[in-house]
């Protein structure tokens, strides 16, 4: 028995993480909102009338602004798909194990990323 649990977390375990990837979820799904709100919305500081000079320079800035705002809003819809899969994972009981060594993956490093399918031990080996 004792055994049989070292190639996996317990169920209690796996409670546990499921709800630190569930409060993750939800702070990453209100912050995808809010950058997906701040793409639709028109340009709030911008008042029309400014002189043509620093319109150029706005627009410039604010193109930057878009794109930056779009990769931010790209790699937060990753970072969601990754947490759901690692929600998914938790269903199984196959959450923690590295896809590299078959072990488990550290706690602290599955707290702090949760998502993580390598233990450190398989992404150093990687570099």
């Amino acid at each position: 028995m004792d055994n049989h649990e070292k190639n996996r977390y317990s169920d209690v375990e796996l409670q546990e993480f499921k709800e630190i990837i569930l409060e993750k979820l939800q702070i990453a799904r209100e912050e995808l909102g809010a950058l997906t709100q701040s793409l639709s919305s028109p340009n709030v500081n911008g008042t029309d009338d400014t002189a043509g000079t620093y319109k150029t320079l706005e627009d410039g800035s604010a193109t930057l602004e878009k794109e930056q705002i779009n990769q931010l809003a790209a790699r937060q819809k990753k970072f969601i798909e990754n947490l759901e899969a690692a929600l998914v994972r938790v269903e199984n009981k196959t959450y923690g194990i590295c896809r590299e060594t078959g072990k488990l993956i550290q706690k602290e490093r599955l707290r702090a990323v949760p998502h993580a399918t390598l233990s450190m031990e398989a992404k150093l080996r990687q570099n």
